[in-house]
Formats: structure tokens, C-alpha cells, sequence
């Protein structure tokens, strides 16, 4: 199965001290097999928050280095898409500011033969990584 991360998903991925990092390792671990994507919204998401939000602080250059790692792991597998996509592939369910994102990654997802994978509930068609038991 082929997985596109959301940011928030990435970055719980890659900070080990994010409140979710467990909850994304975990359900990566049991999985089978698996190909985690990623796209330019997702990588420059990731190294933005990881700069500006107070709780990591990390600079530019240390988001981008952990990022690579990350990337170039042999597990989980991760690949890049290029976004292709323009404001006619928006999906209709789009209705708010805050949904502009969120529906052209699971539309980029869906066109490149992936599901979007996010903590955030209320997108449809994404999957949502589910919580720890």
C-alpha cells in the first residue's frame, strides 16, 4: 500500500518527541509493506513547523538534514511525486481555508495511486492513522 503523509503526519514521524511519534511508528511497524511518499507541500511543511512552532525550534538546515534521513531509511521505503497538480483538481468537498490543503494532498494522493495519510480526522478519503490501544 501506498501512503502519502500529511505534515502533521511527517513530522510525528520525524520528531521523536512529537505527542504522536509513537502513535505513527507504531502502525508503521505492523505493517506488512508499505511506500511512504512524499511531495513538496508535505517536505517544505515538515521543515517549516519544525522551524517556527516554539516546541522544536530546529533550525532550516537541521529540519532539511533530518528530513533527508528520514527519506533515505530503508524502512519504511519513502518515494517522491512531483505535484502536478493545479486548482481544477481541488475536490468539491473543499468548502474552507482550512480544507484547501488538506483536499489537494488526497487528491495528489488518489491521482498517483496512494491514500492520504494524516491524525486529522476530517478529511474524506484519507486514512487516519489510527491511535494507539
Amino acid at each position: 500500500m501506498k501512503y502519502l503523509f500529511d505534515v502533521s503526519a511527517l513530522v510525528a514521524l520525524g520528531f521523536v518527541q512529537h505527542e504522536f511519534h509513537e502513535r505513527v511508528a507504531v502502525w508503521i511497524r505492523r505493517q506488512s509493506s508499505m511506500e511512504l511518499i512524499t511531495c513538496s507541500i508535505t517536505e517544505l511543511g515538515f521543515v517549516r513547523v519544525l522551524n517556527q512552532a516554539p516546541q522544536y525550534g530546529i533550525a532550516i538546515a537541521q529540519a532539511r538534514s533530518l528530513l533527508l534521513r528520514i527519506k533515505t531509511a530503508s524502512d519504511p521505503k519513502f518515494s517522491f511525486i512531483s505535484d502536478h497538480h493545479d486548482i481544477s483538481h481541488i475536490p468539491a468537498w473543499v468548502n474552507t481555508a482550512k480544507q484547501i490543503t488538506d483536499g489537494h494532498l488526497a487528491a495528489l494522493a488518489k491521482s498517483s495511486g496512494a491514500t492520504l495519510a494524516t491524525l486529522d480526522g476530517g478529511i474524506p478519503g484519507a486514512f487516519l492513522i489510527p491511535p494507539l490501544r
